[in-house]
């Protein structure tokens, strides 16, 4: 993994990192040496435990523990829904109404390997959002999962005809462009050749609010965007915008 871990929280108990997105949580089990924040972590530290997963495109706020009861603890309120997890999620169109609950059963796709899909013989899967800024062709969202299903906020943001607006596997693109934000005002100078301006999923984990094992101190912790999703964020506002 290229530079340092950028480290949110730590002490001698866990850590929470603003993970960058292109890395796995864990070790891939095919191919262990791949990059991934648990290897990285032990090299400073004896042991992490993971405690809760990103995919590797997303980026934002992530927990790991550094002692088994630790572990045990911070899993404990993970599965008994008693943490906060809120992601910001930007998708195709403008959202409406502005807050919502999206309460629809998850399951693997029959014949998609990797894919999920909206299912009423899946498991519960619900998702609370909030509109956090309107453009003419795009929303920015407040997500809060209720439960934590494979791909939740991605199967069910496309499964109201919102996408996200970089998905490959849910939405229509697998890279956003500044000629998509600007529209007919974009020009391309001659023999120049456009670069996106994200790469990868528009979904980042802002923030997450959990106990801490040991004081019992509510531990809230927020993860800056990363340079790629505030560049698009920017050329939104700048282009994109209402006037």
């Amino acid at each position: 993994m290229k530079g340092k871990l950028d480290f949110l929280y730590r002490d001698e108990h866990l850590v929470v990192l603003n993970k960058p997105s292109g890395y796995l949580s864990i070790p891939d089990r095919f191919v262990p040496e791949k990059p991934n924040l648990v290897h990285q972590l032990e090299q400073t530290y004896d042991k992490a435990w993971i405690v809760h997963r990103l995919d590797k495109e997303t980026s934002g706020v992530i927990c790991f523990a550094l002692n088994a009861e630790t572990h045990r603890s911070l899993s404990m309120q993970f599965e008994q829904r008693q943490v906060k997890k809120i992601y910001h999620v930007l998708v195709d169109g403008q959202v409406s109404p502005e807050s919502g609950a999206i309460d629809r059963p998850i399951a693997p796709h029959p014949t998609i390997p990797g894919k999920m899909m909206p299912s009423a013989k899946g498991k519960a899967a619900k998702t609370l959002y909030q509109v956090r800024k309107k453009y003419r062709d795009f929303t920015l969202l407040e997500a809060d999962i209720k439960t934590g299903r494979t791909h939740q906020i991605r199967v069910h943001f496309s499964s109201i005809g919102f996408p996200l607006s970089v998905d490959p596997m849910y939405g229509r693109r697998d890279a956003l462009a500044l000629s998509e934000i600007k529209k007919r005002t974009f020009r391309l100078g001659k023999g120049q050749e456009e670069r996106p301006l994200l790469r990868r999923l528009s979904l980042h984990s802002a923030s997450l609010e959990v106990k801490h094992p040991v004081t019992g101190e509510l531990l809230k912790i927020e993860a800056p965007y990363h340079k790629d999703f505030r560049a698009v964020l920017q050329q939104l506002n700048k282009w994109n915008a209402y006037d």
